[in-house]
């Protein structure tokens, strides 16, 4: 069900060579981009009646019009499971505690006597977040968009989420009642890169937003890079990735829990477990078997996601090289399993969250540790993070100086100017003084 990639033996090589010995979904963003570029300039000049029209022909519903009514909004949190809002209220409560500390103050630094500069933090005008809604429905992403953008400050939010023909065309009722609940009521029954185009263009209903976030399929990805320079974005999602890092201790049956627990999302999911025990390795290929034939989704997306090319059990020499093979990786959501987690999880470099032990698995984080689930993917953890309130929040310089502070610096910037071959810039300073060169 699960192939291997044995890295035991020689020395591991470093940077892009180690990466390119592991597994990894094939998400060709760049192919997308061509078929999207169309799409969104047609939303450009036409505005409502082309994301009408494309509801149709992707989503397969008929709208009057995109916007969610309030009505809808307020009968889907009426009407909702109360075990249901429980636990979505509980989740908003713990994002909160933890998206709340993550605000930013403002600081003034005193370079010199008469010379400060002041960092403060404004969070963008306007945001639009975008919840999935093709093979499952994702109340949890609502939360993960929404409430770091109300706790930066953000102070017009709109989210879009596809039309469901169940539904009359509306997004998932459980959608519509996570943004009732969370205070959002601007919706929009638009999904995939159209969603993307609206945020960006804006239209007759919907004004434009100088941000996107949110996870989505390949043409959310390739609308978010199409746009990449318009608007800001968080990140170009791909399929989910989970890699648990496990030695000898590990119980086989919660790694193969836990690998099965991503492999859901998606054919295309990334199931990756590196292990220097071999007895573990083969106790998970055992296990697989009997928990995914007891457990949903299992041809259309456990299966092609346990035994595509994107997972493997990846057998390392020690730990060490097992540390090595994840930082290489940098997977989206990463479990360390292993004698010593919590010190091992320290020395992690590259990961979009990680989950110390037997007791935090990836699902906790996926609803209601407090963390962020929308993360990095396809490596991308490198370099990105995963959102936060920080995502919303722009950092601008003030700049204060007295007279005798700039006079003070004039020969410096003057210097440094000439030698850029920019004297204009040095003229701006001397105009301000009857200014001559030091010592002459």
């Amino acid at each position: 069900m699960i192939s291997r990639i044995d890295l035991r033996g020689d020395a591991l090589p470093e940077g892009g060579a180690l990466r390119d010995l592991l597994p990894r979904a094939e998400f060709d963003v760049e192919a997308a981009l061509e078929k999207v570029r169309p799409i969104c300039e047609d939303v450009h000049h036409r505005g409502d009646a082309a994301l009408i029209e494309y509801a149709e022909k992707f989503d397969g519903v008929q709208l009057d019009q995109v916007r969610v009514p309030a009505a809808a909004l307020a009968r889907a949190l009426d009407e909702l499971d109360p075990e249901v809002r429980a636990a979505l209220e509980e989740s908003v409560r713990r994002a909160r505690i933890v998206h709340r500390a993550q605000r930013r103050s403002e600081h003034t630094t005193q370079v010199v006597p008469g010379g400060t500069v002041t960092e403060k933090w404004v969070p963008v005008d306007r945001v639009g977040l975008y919840a999935p809604g093709g093979r499952s429905v994702y109340p949890s992403s609502v939360i993960m968009n929404v409430v770091p953008a109300q706790e930066a400050g953000v102070e017009s939010i709109a989210l879009a989420s596809p039309g469901q023909k169940e539904f009359a065309g509306l997004p998932h009722p459980t959608i519509l009642a996570a943004c009732a609940l969370l205070g959002v009521d601007e919706v929009y029954a638009v999904g995939g890169a159209t969603a993307v185009a609206m945020f960006a263009y804006g239209t007759e209903t919907c004004a434009p937003a100088n941000m996107v976030t949110g996870p989505g399929n390949i043409w959310v990805a390739a609308a978010k890079r199409y746009f990449t320079g318009r608007i800001g974005i968080d990140t170009e999602a791909g399929p989910t990735e989970i890699a648990v890092l496990a030695d000898d201790t590990a119980d086989p049956v919660h790694v193969a829990a836990d690998l099965i627990s991503q492999a859901e999302h998606d054919p295309l999911a990334a199931a990756v477990l590196v292990t220097d025990s071999e007895e573990l390795a083969a106790a998970v290929e055992r296990e697989l078997e009997p928990q995914v034939a007891a457990t949903k989704h299992v041809e259309d997306r456990i299966k092609p996601a346990l035994s595509g090319r994107q997972s493997a059990i990846v057998l390392v020499s020690d730990i060490e090289d097992g540390l090595k093979v994840v930082n290489a990786y940098g997977a989206e959501h990463l479990e360390i399993q292993t004698a010593d987690a919590a010190a091992l999880a320290a020395r992690v470099r590259n990961a979009g969250a990680v989950f110390v032990g037997p007791w935090a698995p990836v699902s906790l984080g996926d609803y209601a540790a407090g963390s962020n689930h929308v993360l990095p993917t396809g490596g991308c953890a490198c370099h990105s993070s995963g959102l936060s309130v920080q995502s919303f929040l722009r950092g601008i310089h003030i700049v204060d100086y007295t007279r005798d502070a700039l006079a003070e610096v004039t020969h410096h910037v003057v210097t440094l100017a000439e030698a850029e071959d920019l004297p204009a810039h040095g003229a701006a300073l001397k105009a301000r003084f009857e200014w001559k060169v030091p010592g002459q």
